[in-house]
């Protein structure tokens, strides 16, 4: 069986959740407790947040 390899590291997964107001739940219950509706929603967040990095880094001279 192959495993999945994570792009995000499991620091940055956990500060989403925290930020998305989860993490408890990973807490209790590990990665596979969370919703699909939530992951989601962590997945938009990092996206939202690589688009503001690289704004930031090409508004800089």
């Amino acid at each position: 069986m192959s495993r999945r390899r994570s792009v995000m590291s499991e620091q940055l997964k956990y500060e989403l959740a925290k930020d998305l107001g989860f993490a408890n739940k990973v807490d209790q219950e590990g990665w596979g407790g969370i919703t699909t509706k939530e992951a989601g929603n962590m997945v938009k967040r990092a996206i939202q947040l690589a688009e503001q990095a690289a704004a930031s880094k090409s508004d800089r001279p």
